[in-house]
């Protein structure tokens, strides 16, 4: 969202928008101390967090355990202990909770040796890392930083102009069956299918002043994409933001449901290590109960949600890039990870702890939103985050190696994706850089466009920026129109509003990643996740902003408020190639799709004694969802398979031993896999 910044002082906190910053410096203790970052202005009194070396962790384990039968606090080191007995420490608690379906690779990746560790407030923070980094177990020293906002909570999304509902009412009906669908604000989602106009009545606002006009085909390239795909329930987008409004008229029927939960409540149905969520969870209250209408909250999660997936078709609101068509089995899901209530935000443990969590609960694509303020921010205006790689991989290794866990362990070998895809906001201190961590390589860190195609006057570029997409820039257009509409609570009794920044732009790109691979889904392909990210920044069309752009741009600050009082201009020689690959074009990417990546086949199966494992046939045949199957397996006494619909099957172990299966899909394709059943399965 346009203007939203954190203030990161040190290397620890992560917001909705982008943030500001103190660059860290890292101090490397001599021997075989844990290197710290330097004590930043507002770290959080009385918490700390370490990265526990692997030798050491087996004895912290079982301590742990000791501790929770005793009550007393032991880590298995004399001298830690009698470092956590003198600053007052309350908990020892690992950073991500067991769940035994991800243990395996939890601890393959070390994350099961992050700990947080709560203490007296009134011990010397400094002190206590200098303290702790001279402890041989202990391989990394963290600060803690709360979230907060900078940002007005009071400036919520705005909505259609008086005039522009008019004019959308009295559009015939035909009008907006020609753009897509039936939702009747699909002709103002520019975004998607930019036909040249910004207001349906005319060129001149409000105040009377001429808007800047779009440019017909400025937008994502929906139109043709839905043609070939509108979204699969399988791909699942995991929104870390301000709660997504789960309930939402536009919004509700493509929500992530973990079946098994109870909404909000106290128990853990599924073993995942968090309770009660459903639709995911809001981890600044540490509770399945997702919240969206604060007196504080700006809406910022739901309407971003609503550019990714709300219902298309459904007669009703804004359309969603991987929406689905309105049918019952379409459009892709929404995981809410909530990291902003209120006036409440999460601290860097929790932060990592939501990525981790999107990761193993299906979640295959990130929605970031947020970010710190990149490192060549005007000075004067924000506070410079970091400048380069090597700085943000060592300042921040917690956020970091929950991101590698994603875009890694996200996915599955056997699914449409092995590993997942990030996609954060380019940031909004019109700065030549993208701020961190979407400026890291691994990662795809969004520009915003404004309806004519040039870049966003607010809009990072330059540096880390690998695409574009539209974002909106009310101040250049001179109208809200020149935003971003999409689905919000209900302000005033609004569902609907309009919002901008690279914000805006990243769930565009989210979107489209989210349709490619519900057409992935259609295709039977399979990709890792590095190369699907290659071909997403590959296939964007061309940003000509010589075109768009010949002379100077003028734009006027706070236009909403002042009219066209603070004139501000804009060189194109500054953006040219530096708006990343392009503009983030679905059709494009769909078609690349049709080429590349691997056919799915049916994985094997691994399954422990008297257990089951489930799997749906129709993913790994072409033209899978309209076929029905039946399957063999050679040797009955090992393991059994058995259907209910001839779609979805269920393998249970009988004994140990391995045998061969053999599907037969209507259409008389057939497949054979393997079939392993264990004594025991992973960390069960």
């Amino acid at each position: 969202m346009k203007k939203i910044s954190i203030f990161l002082i040190a290397a620890l906190a992560v917001i909705i928008a982008s943030c500001s910053d103190n660059q860290p410096d890292l101090v490397e203790q001599d021997g075989n101390g844990a290197p710290i970052i330097s004590l930043p202005a507002g770290a959080i009194q009385g918490e700390i967090m370490v990265k526990f070396k692997a030798p050491a962790i087996n004895l912290v384990e079982q301590n742990q355990l000791k501790s929770a039968a005793t009550g007393m606090l032991r880590s298995g080191s004399m001298a830690m202990d009698a470092i956590l007995h003198r600053i007052g420490t309350t908990s020892l608690e690992r950073i991500f909770p067991l769940d035994s379906r991800n243990e395996e690779r939890t601890r393959e990746a070390g994350l099961n040796r992050w700990y947080v560790i709560h203490f007296d407030e009134n011990s010397d923070l400094e002190q206590v890392a200098l303290e702790l980094s001279t402890m041989g177990e202990i391989e990394k020293i963290q600060y803690s930083h709360p979230i907060q906002r900078a940002y007005n909570p009071k400036v919520r999304a705005t909505a259609l102009s008086a005039e522009t509902q008019k004019a959308l009412k009295s559009m015939s009906r035909s009008a907006s069956l020609q753009e897509g669908f039936n939702d009747p604000a699909l002709p103002v989602q520019w975004g998607y299918i930019n036909n040249g106009r910004l207001l349906a009545d005319g060129t001149i606002n409000q105040k009377g002043d001429e808007i800047v006009q779009a440019v017909q085909g400025v937008d994502v390239g929906c139109q043709e994409a839905w043609e070939l795909n509108t979204g699969d329930p399988s791909i699942i987008v995991a929104v870390l933001d301000e709660g997504v409004m789960y309930n939402h008229p536009d919004l509700k029927d493509n929500m992530w449901v973990n079946e098994g939960e109870v909404f909000g409540s106290q128990e853990d149905a599924d073993g995942n290590g968090y309770a009660g969520d459903l639709h995911g969870y809001n981890f600044v209250t540490d509770r399945g109960l997702i919240t969206y209408n604060e007196g504080s909250d700006t809406g910022h999660g739901t309407h971003v949600a609503g550019t990714i997936a709300a219902v298309n078709n459904n007669g009703t609101g804004v359309c969603g890039v991987a929406g689905g068509n309105g049918s019952a089995n379409s459009g892709v899901k929404i995981m809410s990870c909530q990291v902003f209530a209120g006036s409440s935000g999460v601290s860097m443990y929790q932060e990592a702890k939501a990525i981790k969590y999107a990761a193993d609960n299906g979640a295959v694509v990130l929605q970031c939103s947020w970010g710190y303020n990149s490192g060549l921010a005007n000075p004067l205006m924000y506070m410079p985050g970091f400048v380069s790689d090597e700085e943000w991989a060592s300042g921040a290794p917690l956020e970091k190696e929950a991101l590698d866990y994603f875009i890694h362990k996200a996915g599955s070998p056997n699914g449409v994706i092995e590993g997942g895809i990030v996609v954060f906001a380019g940031g909004n201190e019109s700065a030549a850089m993208a701020g961190y961590p979407g400026a890291y390589p691994d990662y795809i860190s969004v520009a915003a466009l404004a309806a004519d195609g040039t870049p966003s006057s607010f809009s990072n570029f330059g540096a880390g920026i690998r695409i574009s997409a539209p974002g909106g820039d009310s101040d250049y257009h001179k109208c809200e129109e020149g935003k971003i509409y999409s689905t919000i609570p209900p302000f005033d009794g609004e569902y609907y509003g309009y919002m901008e920044g690279t914000s805006m732009a990243c769930p565009a790109v989210s979107g489209v990643v989210a349709l490619g691979l519900s057409y992935a889904v259609q295709l039977q392909k399979h990709f890792k996740a590095s190369d699907f990210r290659q071909l997403v920044l590959a296939s964007a069309s061309e940003v000509p902003i010589e075109s768009y752009f010949q002379n100077t741009k003028v734009y006027y600050t706070n236009y909403a408020y002042y009219g066209q009082v603070s004139p501000m201009q804009m060189s194109p020689g500054a953006y040219a190639g530096k708006m990343g690959t392009g503009l983030i074009n679905a059709y494009r990417l769909m078609k690349s799709i049709e080429g590349a990546g691997v056919d799915m086949k049916v994985p094997n199966m691994y399954v422990a004694i008297g257990g089951t494992s489930a799997i749906n046939y129709s993913r790994y045949f072409a033209d899978g969802k309209g076929l029905t199957f039946t399957c063999t397996v050679a040797d009955n006494t090992i393991a059994k398979m058995s259907s209910a619909d001839q779609v979805n099957f269920t393998l249970k172990g009988l004994k140990e031993g391995s045998t061969t299966a053999t599907v037969t899909a209507s259409n008389g394709t057939k497949q054979v896999f393997h079939i392993t059943v264990r004594k025991s399965n992973g960390w069960l």
